[in-house]
């Protein structure tokens, strides 16, 4: 959502790190070599079978496998788990990038039956991802095969105008509206129940909504790069406090008018030719071309729209924050004064992560979700 509000946010701009290099890069031997060609092996046949996950995805979209609303991807997207491998969880690959020395995580090595914090002991198993502005449920297709494959329940929705949803664009006025799929699944979930909420982007607005509406049956809600307001906020307000803005985000973003010229924009679309330096810096090409035919505009009114938040409701609910530290659309120092300003209870980063971290660096983002997902009940 970056793209929306591009004259507010901070035209800081992002430190990629480097590279270390051996110290003696002629003396690695075919051992070494010989791993080094497994590692990318690995990463082939992944990449090779989240492709393939994607394109079945959207082949049951079009043969209207799907309710209208409440989307349950989860069966959609399952391909067959990679023989396990013995080697322990590097211990801190959630917070930067996986090296050389790594090994490939498996789904079934995060979350698996010999763990005592296995999906039996949670809290809740079930995940709602919610998309952030002009992507939708498609871009979670990496991160619904991973959790499904670690036996956890997932829902992806499409918000109103978004993703196969059927809306104009143009004619989502408020929040409320934009939103309605994801409070549909809310409001038919069980008593008793609850759900983890993981917002990007703009969905951060939009989880904070329904943690006001439905704090009973949210056990945990997770901020990815996504906005965490104030009451009497909205994301224009918030990223209008940045000082400056990026030459790239002014030139990204292209205001629609429906309702004419005269009239305020009815949403925002984005600059295609932009999009990857703006949003998919780290990603694979073969992400940035899903993107590129699958992304639409934005409704400009919910933008516009002040959230009213209560401690009693919205201040209940378990916050999470994850970092995404190659960011050029809403950049770290932007990330970092929004958790100052509404600390939640804890922070997580993802290295090496641009604005789509589903994308660019989605075992990382996997581990995150699930070692939030086993964190005990206060």
């Amino acid at each position: 959502m970056g793209n929306s509000f591009a004259c507010f946010s901070s035209h800081s701009q992002v430190t990629k790190s480097s590279k270390r290099s051996p110290p003696f890069p002629n003396s690695r031997s075919a051992s070494t070599k010989k791993k080094g060609q497994k590692l990318r092996d690995d990463d082939l046949l992944l990449q090779q079978q989240a492709y393939a996950a994607a394109l079945l995805f959207r082949e049951h979209q079009r043969a209207g496998n799907f309710p209208a609303t409440g989307l349950n991807r989860s069966a959609s997207v399952v391909y067959p788990t990679p023989p396990a491998k013995k080697q322990s969880l590097p211990k801190s690959s959630s917070s930067r990038q996986r090296s050389g020395s790594d090994a490939v995580v498996q789904p079934h090595q995060l979350v698996n039956s010999q763990d005592p914090k296995s999906t039996s002991g949670l809290e809740t198993n079930h995940f709602v991802l919610v998309h952030g502005g002009g992507f939708g449920a498609w871009c979670w297709y990496k991160t619904m095969t991973l959790l499904v494959e670690g036996g956890l329940k997932v829902d992806a929705v499409d918000l109103t105008g978004s993703g196969i949803q059927s809306s104009d664009t143009n004619s989502v006025t408020s929040l409320a509206q934009y939103i309605k799929p994801l409070t549909d699944i809310l409001e038919k979930l069980e008593d008793g129940k609850k759900v983890i909420l993981v917002g990007h982007d703009f969905g951060g607005s939009c989880i904070s909504y329904v943690m006001e509406l439905f704090p009973s049956k949210i056990a945990k809600a997770i901020f990815i790069a996504a906005p965490m307001l104030a009451s009497a906020q909205s994301i224009l307000d918030l990223f209008s406090q940045q000082i400056g803005a990026s030459n790239l985000m002014r030139q990204a973003q292209v205001f629609l008018y429906a309702n004419g010229k005269d009239q305020p924009p009815t949403a925002i679309d984005l600059d295609k030719e932009l999009v990857r330096d703006l949003f998919f810096n780290q990603s694979p090409a073969k992400d940035v071309a899903l993107a590129s035919v699958s992304m639409r505009p934005i409704p400009f009114g919910p933008v516009m729209e002040k959230l009213s938040l209560s401690t009693a409701n919205y201040g209940s609910v378990r916050r999470f924050y994850i970092v995404t530290a190659e960011d050029n659309a809403i950049t770290v120092p932007l990330q970092e004064s929004m958790i100052k300003s509404n600390p939640p209870e804890q922070v997580f980063q993802v290295k090496g992560s641009d604005h789509a971290p589903f994308f660019s660096r989605p075992q990382a983002l996997h581990k995150i979700l699930v070692e939030i997902a086993q964190t005990p009940p206060k």
